[in-house]
């Protein structure tokens, strides 16, 4: 037998290393290692084995972290979203720094199909392509049908057999009463198929009111975009909804700002900081937000005084967590998928995490996926003082 290709990513000489781990956010380290995509150590270069890199990247001081997570998309085929007729719009995003989407539906596919065997069959081919084709190495973890009357135990044990693992939004089908959806939130559970809820006012026309009585009652596992998408329930509706769920509480970037400081502060109050995760809910009428996560990790660390290594824990290793998946956090076996960022040209602060803390954006010199480097200084973000090189 031919001997294994072993590829081995070495980064070095890292200024600052962010875990994702909302309980220790900042790891001592200046040098990671991956081998064959995976993490397998990190720590002080003179302890590890660097020898043998098949890529070895100087990270010239600059901070790495786990590649953002984005638990809120829309996607539709390919890297195209006819919502906005936009192409390219997931590489784009990647150039935000972020590795993964999370579909809550394919909602914006012209013609969307809507009786059971079209919802079922365009949930598995949305669940195959994404599979398939990675736009610019991006993890997109899509085919999230959206319920409708008439769904039975069996539809979802069927969705499940062929690989679907996601609903999308609770209350963007016909199925707009709690008693019905909790029925089905609970077969798909059965099946290991995780569920969101549209919360707040309608998105769009044709959609409707999902307040926090059906939130409760419906059960899913994520409380999607608590700060409405766009339009946000009242205060005392979301504070009963941090009070009262133990599901990831799902802040977006196309919601409302001042609902989302609500959200940080009352789960704050109620220690309850590891359930929050952040989306953009684009691609959608607002557009496409390609720095929408860092714009939010900014957004709530200035001003809802969260420190900034505590703000990216909500946008990467929280969503891992609730989300179940093996990357967001620096952890051995898990994929070796990262950004590189510094502080962005002449923005306050001396170093990226008081900058970001400021409000202001970081600048992205570099982004890793499954061990492979997946694009260079970012066209999109403001220019870091430093980047990485690959040696």
């Amino acid at each position: 037998m031919p001997d294994e290709i072993i590829e081995k990513l070495v980064i070095r000489n890292i200024g600052l290393m962010l875990s994702g781990k909302i309980e220790q956010p900042i790891y001592e380290a200046d040098t990671i290692i991956a081998v064959n995509g995976k993490i397998t150590e990190w720590g002080a270069e003179k302890d590890m084995d660097v020898e043998g890199a098949t890529t070895t990247v100087n990270a010239n001081e600059t901070t790495l972290a786990p590649g953002l997570i984005d638990s809120h998309v829309h996607p539709v085929v390919g890297d195209y979203t006819p919502r906005q007729q936009q192409l390219h719009w997931i590489d784009s995003t990647l150039h935000g720094g972020v590795t993964t989407l999370i579909s809550a539906g394919e909602v914006h596919m012209p013609g969307r199909p809507k009786d059971i065997v079209g919802l079922k069959a365009m949930a598995i081919a949305s669940q195959r392509w994404y599979e398939n084709f990675r736009p610019s190495g991006v993890k997109v973890h899509a085919g999230a049908p959206v319920i409708e009357h008439g769904m039975v135990e069996e539809d979802f044990a069927d969705l499940a057999k062929a690989g679907v693992k996601l609903l999308g939004e609770v209350g963007l089908g016909s199925v707009k009463d709690g008693r019905t959806a909790r029925q089905m939130v609970d077969w798909a559970r059965k099946y290991g198929i995780q569920s969101t809820i549209h919360t707040g006012g309608p998105s769009i026309p044709g959609s409707g009111l999902i307040d926090a009585d059906m939130v409760l009652e419906t059960g899913t596992d994520v409380v999607g975009h608590i700060n409405g998408g766009h339009s946000a329930l009242p205060d005392d509706q979301i504070v009963c909804l941090c009070e009262s769920c133990k599901a990831a509480l799902e802040i977006v970037h196309n919601g409302n700002e001042r609902a989302a400081l609500l959200t940080l502060n009352t789960a704050r109050e109620l220690d309850k900081l590891d359930q929050l995760i952040l989306g953009t809910d684009g691609p959608a009428g607002s557009g496409v937000q390609p720095l929408g996560i860092l714009r939010m990790i900014a957004m709530l660390s200035s001003l809802g005084n969260v420190p900034a290594e505590v703000a990216f824990c909500f946008g990467n290793g929280n969503t891992a967590r609730q989300r179940k998946l093996d990357t967001g956090l620096i952890e051995t076996g898990f994929c070796a998928d990262f950004v590189l960022m510094d502080q962005a040209q002449h923005s306050g602060g001396k170093t990226l995490l008081e900058s970001v803390q400021l409000g202001n954006l970081p600048g992205v010199g570099m982004t890793v996926i499954d061990g492979r480097i997946t694009s260079a200084r970012s066209r999109n973000t403001p220019p870091a003082w430093r980047v990485p090189e690959t040696v």
